[in-house]
């Protein structure tokens, strides 16, 4: 019987989803993990035998030893990819991608779309395309993981047609970023494999992005990601491959984050300790990386709108930055909810902790 466990943010992102991920693979080292969500604006953290990485490009297993798949929920940019791909490999982690034949591909408009639209600059954006090239695959010019294995005339037919769509085809300031796309392209193996592939695991982890407070229906417009960041892709996918053995495991810190503008209930300057590994700071396109103490209710909330599509019965909570911040949680209200709550003291899987287990 196959088995999934999949990890989800009960926040606005950045609750410590990579080392719940690296935690799981710790326990299923024979699994491959799947990101469902989002794709290389992930700064997913995770900290093994002295060595850091963090996984953009990859999913969270991928230092520890373990393949990644990115479904068609994802987007993915080449020169990203090769960049964190090279990285990766200089610490000795896996660099076994495999992608799903229609994930979206960012291309460098879709990058310069993102970073000079003010639109999208007051919505809030990572700066790295991502929504640019969810909004572009909507409509005719679409590109796709399949495209980059074609043909190298097709592919540069379609680029073309994109950069005309955003009316930056004679950009100067793209040429270099446009070369080095091209050249990546021709660099990288690509493995492109349908969800057939999966099926010659036993044990899936599926790995969000973000968090349900951002997902795009369910958070505040304009202030929300370009992507569904419940478990509906996820719990699709296990569908397709007739799964019915689903873990969930929900992820918060033991204080509340947003990074960017937006909607931020309990915000106050908390203080923080042990936070040198912390990879969420200040940037240009996102700015402040805000704090705030946890609001129990608005994470039982997050967990009421992901029941809508989540079919599991085995429901467990964690705990990240126990170590960071030392604030009395209401846990006799989340008991109620979660058959386990784990702790997490550290960005390294070994400090997980169980703190109640019903």
């Amino acid at each position: 019987m196959k088995k999934a466990k999949i990890v989800i943010g009960l926040g606005f992102g950045d609750e410590g989803k990579g080392i719940t991920t690296d935690f799981l693979c710790s326990e299923n080292p024979e699994a491959i993990v799947i990101r469902f969500s989002g794709g290389q604006q992930a700064a997913h953290t995770v900290m093994l035998n002295g060595k850091k990485h963090i996984h953009s490009s990859f999913a969270s297993g991928a230092l520890r030893g373990l393949p990644s798949y990115y479904s068609e929920h994802c987007t993915l940019h080449p020169s990203l990819l090769f960049n964190e791909q090279e990285e990766l490999q200089a610490k000795g982690g896996n660099t076994a991608l495999y992608i799903h034949p229609l994930a979206k591909v960012t291309t460098p408009f879709d990058v310069h779309q993102n970073r000079n639209n003010s639109k999208n600059l007051a919505h809030g954006t990572c700066g790295k395309g991502v929504g640019a090239t969810m909004k572009r695959n909507e409509g005719p010019y679409k590109l796709y993981a399949i495209d980059l294995i074609s043909p190298k005339s097709l592919l540069l037919e379609k680029l073309k047609k994109i950069a005309n769509y955003y009316g930056v085809s004679d950009a100067e300031e793209l040429k270099n970023d446009l070369t080095y796309f091209l050249d990546c392209i021709e660099k990288i193996d690509w493995k492109i494999k349908n969800y057939t592939f999966l099926e010659a695991y036993e044990s899936l982890i599926f790995e969000g992005s973000q968090g349900i407070l951002l997902d795009m229906d369910h958070g505040i417009f304009p202030h929300v990601t370009y992507a569904n960041t419940t478990s509906k892709n996820a719990i699709e996918i296990c569908s397709k491959l007739n799964i019915t053995d689903i873990e969930m495991y929900y992820v918060t810190r033991c204080y509340s984050t947003r990074h960017g503008a937006g909607f931020m209930p309990n915000e106050e300057n908390i203080t923080l300790i042990n936070k040198e590994e912390e990879t969420c700071t200040f940037n240009e396109y996102q700015k402040e990386f805000r704090l705030g103490k946890l609001d129990e209710n608005l994470v039982l909330h997050a967990f009421e709108i992901d029941k809508i599509y989540s079919k599991s019965i085995k429901n467990y909570l964690v705990i990240t930055c126990l170590d960071q911040y030392q604030h009395t949680i209401d846990i006799k209200k989340l008991t109620k909810t979660f058959h386990t709550i784990y702790g997490s003291y550290s960005p390294e899987s070994k400090a997980f902790k169980t703190i109640i287990s019903n």
